[in-house]
């Protein structure tokens, strides 16, 4: 969600800040600001409501000096997208960059309220400010006062501070919402994520949870949740600044989809064996599924949908009964977790706040708990027995793309491998699904060839105030993934359902006026979905068909449009039918004008409950 920078440095900070804001644009804000402290040792702050380019017009303008600072992206929580709710917040000689939710913050502003502190904003985080500057009013150096207050603190939060006359002092806690600190050449650094601080270092030190660091240009301490030292491991992160470039295209997740084939292609490769005939998981990695009698599967979004494909899989093909929740839930319905049962997370950022949540449910309960992400060194990754990379690289677009693929080309290597050990297909069988797997990239570049087409057809569906999309079987999951990534970026209203499920309400829906996208592959279901495709064109709706060339032939009369995508084996059809999803998604966005890389009220990492 929002974005922490923060910099100790030998040059000018306010432009640093700025660029490494900007690679954190993809969280999802809807302000921004930095404080900085000049050589006199004087704090200050610009602030601004909407994009960064407003922020950095103002410090045209109003610029400020120093070569310490903080900056933040905000997405809106407590209090309206607004000059006063922007951060940093600033209480005297205090300033605070935050990301999370302070549960107890009322409880400590009317304390503060009554002990003669005004506040200025609705935010839970200038509760903070306050609270330190009434510790350095009682006479404690700023690290103590930082310390004191973030241990009052209930919530999740990732916080970094600033205090004015300590230009060599970053202080900066995590508990719940991610941080790293990267190390320089006489500098230091604090980020949301590695990625905000790839052009500065390649060193970077991961916070855990509960963790405070004590940060000067010299020295990074290091305390753990109880206050004893700890030693955190410096890792070498190269973050390659062409992943988190446009490189040529218009929009990032146009890139993203256009990366498909070639991130697939490398997830399946680091998974296969030096001959391909056998699945090697990651070294360290351990997972026997002769040993799992069940499978329970936790996500957000669309890793939740890219679970409910995988539990075909697990169900059809390794003959494993999952379980599948959405991690928001989870919890709550405190379910029973049988002994031998394996605990899935899928999450891209690895620091979901809810799937976090659900796998330190399972911790001591499941018998092994297995992370799918695209960050290695995420909070999900390193609290699992074993992380399984997606190896999709930075996804900057709001809208999951390459992540999802990548998320389902991991997830059926997995079901595949637990088919294996548990004996439900020969090696011979094995090695023949690993070679479709290897053919997948070839398959999807076939499906990217129908972008032009689509955008035909999406400017016709950009007219549209409600489309819903039909599925049975797999597909049943790619319809609501579907409808998902429509919704987001387009803001049109969309809906997934079930094909079968049709006469039981969302046939009330249908009219001339309701395009009806169906996702019908020529498989086992087929015959079934068209007999649903023409309850709909019975009562006038305009029927999209996406569906492989014996489809076309069978069922196009009548259709308003058919798109025929390449033949695909029926375990790689959700893969390759996730491609017209995003393509209708993405050239309707366009056709509306929206805002398709950072859609409104959305951010990429949900890191707050």
């Amino acid at each position: 969600m929002c974005g922490i920078v923060g910099v100790l440095g030998n040059h000018e900070v306010a432009p640093i800040i700025v660029e490494a804001l900007k690679r954190l644009e993809y969280r999802g804000y809807d302000s921004a600001g930095i404080a900085t402290i000049d050589g006199t040792g004087h704090l200050d702050r610009r602030r601004a409501v909407g994009k960064l380019v407003n922020l950095s017009d103002l410090l045209v303008h109003d610029p400020l000096t120093g070569k310490a600072g903080i900056g933040h992206t905000r997405w809106a929580t407590h209090g309206a997208a607004t000059i006063d709710n922007a951060h940093p917040h600033r209480t005297g000689k205090v300033a605070v960059v935050h990301n999370g939710i302070i549960e107890n913050f009322r409880e400590l502003r009317d304390e503060l309220k009554a002990k003669g502190y005004e506040f200025t904003s609705q935010t839970d985080t200038e509760t903070v400010t306050a609270l330190a500057q009434s510790y350095l009013d009682q006479g404690l150096a700023p690290r103590d006062a930082a310390e004191q207050t973030i241990a009052r603190l209930d919530g999740a939060f990732a916080l970094c501070f600033l205090f004015e006359g300590a230009e060599d002092l970053l202080i900066a806690a995590r508990k719940g919402s991610p941080l790293a600190v990267g190390q320089g050449d006489g500098e230091v650094y604090v980020g949301s994520d590695a990625i905000a601080l790839g052009p500065l270092t390649d060193r970077i030190i991961y916070l855990e949870e509960g963790d405070h660091a004590i940060l000067t240009r010299s020295s990074i301490e290091i305390f753990d949740a109880e206050g004893r030292p700890a030693n955190r491991p410096v890792r070498t992160v190269s973050i390659d600044a062409t992943r988190v470039e446009k490189g040529g295209h218009k929009h990032f997740m146009a890139k993203e989809i256009a990366e498909q084939p070639s991130v697939i292609g490398e997830a399946v490769s680091h998974y296969l064996s030096a001959d391909g005939d056998q699945i090697a998981l990651p070294e360290g990695a351990a997972l026997d599924f002769s040993q799992i009698d069940r499978v329970t599967m936790v996500a957000c979004g669309t890793a939740y949908y890219a679970c409910l494909t995988a539990k075909y899989w697990f169900e059809q093909v390794a003959g494993l009964p999952v379980d599948v929740d959405v991690a928001s839930e989870f919890r709550y319905r405190e379910p029973p977790i049988p002994a031998r049962t394996l605990a899935v997370f899928v999450s891209q950022s690895g620091e979901t706040a809810d799937t976090l949540a659900a796998l330190r449910f399972c911790e001591g309960k499941a018998a092994k708990i297995a992370s799918v992400v695209n960050v290695a060194e995420s909070s999900i990754a390193r609290e699992s027995d074993v992380a399984l990379p997606i190896l999709a690289g930075p996804e900057i677009g709001v809208a999951s793309t390459k992540a999802f693929t990548c998320q389902l080309t991991v997830l059926l290597l997995l079901a595949l491998k637990a088919a294996a050990e548990r004996g439900r297909i020969k090696p011979a069988q094995l090695a023949d699904h690993l070679s479709t797997l290897r053919a997948l990239p070839g398959i999807v570049n076939m499906a990217l060839d129908r972008s032009g087409e689509l955008k035909k057809i999406a400017r016709r569906l950009a007219e549209a105030q409600d489309i819903l999309f039909l599925g049975r079987g797999q597909m049943y999951p790619l319809a609501l993934e579907g409808a998902l990534k429509l919704k987001e970026i387009s803001y049109i209203h969309a809906e997934g359902y079930a094909s079968g499920e049709l006469k039981h309400g969302p046939i009330a829906l249908i009219d001339k006026k309701v395009p009806v996208v169906v996702m019908a592959p020529r498989d086992a279901l087929f015959d079934k979905t068209v007999s649903n495709m023409q309850e709909v064109m019975a009562r006038h709706g305009k029927v999209l068909l996406l569906t492989d060339a014996k489809g076309a032939t069978e069922a196009s009369d009548g259709v308003w449009q058919t798109v025929v995508m390449p033949e695909a084996p029926t375990l790689l059809q959700p893969i390759v039918y996730a491609i017209p999803a995003q393509l209708l998604a993405y050239h309707t966005a366009i056709a509306k004008g929206t805002d398709v890389d950072q859609p409104r009220n959305l951010a990429k990492s949900v890191t707050v409950e």
